[in-house]
């Protein structure tokens, strides 16, 4: 499979996805240019971890609101301190994440 990156926004499109303009920004047919194999294979591997990275922030949201519930709640101390650390702890899980996708978008892996 052929995979092409726009030149200006960086868009990248399988070969049938192509059309007469960029669908992102608007840029001619002629401003895309074909990965090479390579990159087009670390482009079709890191999709696949991305997809997991995104499923993962969205499993810490859940998280966190039962967290924020459980805070709210507030049985009693010990609970409350359970719930705090999750909330915590999934902050933190959320903010790796990102850090890991940003690093991949900017190594040329999305």
């Amino acid at each position: 499979m052929k995979f092409y990156r726009c030149e200006v926004c960086g868009l990248i499109l399988e070969e049938g996805q192509l059309e007469d303009h960029c669908p992102k920004c608007n840029a001619p047919r002629e401003k895309f240019a074909e990965l090479d194999p390579e990159t087009a294979e670390k482009h079709v591997r890191s999709e696949y971890t991305n997809d997991l990275y995104a499923n993962l922030i969205h499993t810490v949201e859940k998280l966190e609101r039962i967290a924020d519930a459980g805070i709210n709640d507030n049985l009693d101390p010990s609970c409350v301190k359970i719930f705090t650390r999750t909330k915590a702890y999934s902050k933190l899980l959320k903010q790796l994440a990102k850090a890991e996708v940003a690093g991949h978008i900017s190594k040329g892996k999305w």
